[in-house]
């Protein structure tokens, strides 16, 4: 109490007092704001949305966030700012200095000098209430607001650090990023991979990448599925041997979840806290262990001596289905695992012929992860020119023309943020589902 009143006092002075122009606020997000390492009274401006309002009899306190980060700004002001416009939700402009704060809930507090109420908001309309924590299928009814609650924030920040995660994993090898951006007068079609272009470019550059949203035609509305998706492919040149494109693809998983842990703590602890519990014990596992490998075959013998009745009964020559692969991550010790050499009859003509027998496999690998199953998918490119010759005559002459051994993969990133945060539906980890019979932005 006796801080509120010097802050008070302090508050009213420099109301009062007919004080010499400053220089101009410095804009700071709330972020860093809240980092600041000068608070002697440094003139900020933030710019944010409401999110608590408490008024006392002499001084007002407002909490500011600007979805920079999921901590909020206090801002302590003379009662006379206080307006019916001051609600939660509403969007404002506050001005003042950034000081040390007294209270140990926070290091800096923003002493307001000018509140503007840029945009109002009627709370009580507003579907999300102060203080409320409402279940993730209630706030899937509002994609245009969903954003704003700390749940969502939270894992839209989470997704934008791990895409700079994953930019960061390819960039040290100069590896090239493949455009599929383009504009045509002729007809074109939404891509469900763009596997085939970077095969192109990997005749050039020996790695390129591509990150990008994906379409896929599926009647389903599982937790796993979208139609519209987000896709991490990568193509590289002179792979001539599974392990060599496991690494990688273990190495991206680590690498990225790495820098997503050590950039954005509290969001990942939030959703491990009220989404999740027990996730970050999975996820440290995950990350200290080693990748286990067993091939198809092995697999499903695995899944044939289950005491688990499957929905699907397990046969050689059979896709894993999500139950299969649940179970053999469960097997595994709740470890990734990398499931290699499929049958060639379940596979694209594009992977690489094992030439084996009596059980004609192809060295294709999937990556399956607990909670979510199948996350990688890739292989070995068929390169031999007369293996392929029955096939297209563009793809053909990458062939004929200088080529190499090469790999390449694909993992799905709605999945890859399900794995790491511990959400149980797709739908939650992407700012707008877009789904069989729903599309509502």
């Amino acid at each position: 109490m006796f801080g509120a009143r010097c802050l008070l006092r302090a508050l009213r002075s420099c109301a009062s007092a007919s004080c010499p122009r400053h220089k101009p606020s410095a804009k700071l997000s709330v972020r860093d704001a809240l980092g600041a390492q000068n608070t002697n009274g440094e003139r900020v401006k933030v710019q944010g949305w409401i999110r608590s309002v408490r008024s006392q009899k002499e001084v007002l306190f407002l909490h500011v966030n600007d979805g920079s980060c999921l901590e909020n700004l206090q801002v302590v002001a003379d009662s006379s700012f206080d307006s019916r416009e001051l609600a939660f939700g509403s969007s404002v402009e506050v001005q003042g200095q950034l000081v040390k704060s007294p209270s140990r809930r926070q290091n800096v507090e923003l002493k307001a000098e000018k509140i503007e109420v840029v945009g109002n908001c009627d709370a009580k309309a507003f579907p999300f209430k102060y203080k409320e924590r409402q279940p993730l299928e209630y706030l899937r009814q509002y994609p245009h607001l969903r954003c704003r609650t700390n749940v969502l924030g939270s894992i839209l920040r989470v997704r934008s650090e791990a895409t700079a995660a994953i930019h960061s994993f390819f960039k040290p090898s100069s590896k090239i990023k493949s455009p599929e951006e383009n504009f045509f007068n002729v007809p074109a079609f939404l891509t469900v991979s763009g596997q085939l272009h970077l095969e192109v470019m990997a005749g050039a550059f020996t790695q390129v990448f591509t990150f990008g949203p994906t379409f896929r035609a599926e009647n389903s509305q599982s937790r796993r599925h979208l139609a519209e998706f987000y896709m991490v492919e990568a193509e590289i040149s002179f792979v001539e041997s599974l392990p060599d494109l496991m690494q990688v693809m273990e190495g991206l998983f680590k690498s990225a979840t790495m820098m997503v842990l050590s950039n954005c703590p509290e969001d990942v602890e939030l959703c491990h806290k009220f989404l999740a519990p027990g996730q970050k014990d999975r996820l440290e596992h995950m990350l200290k262990n080693n990748f286990l490998i067993i091939s198809y075959t092995e697999a499903m013998e695995i899944l044939k001596q289950a005491s688990q009745n499957f929905t699907f009964t397990p046969e050689w020559g059979d896709d894993l289905h999500t139950e299969h692969e649940k179970y053999l991550v469960k097997h595994c010790g709740n470890i990734p695992v990398f499931v290699i050499n499929y049958p060639l009859a379940l596979k694209p003509f594009y992977m690489r012929d094992n030439e084996d027998g009596p059980q004609h496999t192809v060295a294709a690998v999937d990556l399956l992860v607990p909670g979510v199953g199948e996350l990688f998918g890739g292989s070995l490119r068929e390169e031999r020119y007369h293996v392929l010759e029955q096939r297209l005559a563009r793809y053909l002459d990458l062939r004929r023309f200088g080529s190499v051994p090469h790999g390449g993969f694909g993992m799905g990133f709605e999945r890859y943020l399900q794995c790491i945060l511990g959400v149980d539906n797709i739908k939650d980890v992407i700012p707008f589902p877009r789904f069989t019979h729903s599309c509502l932005l």
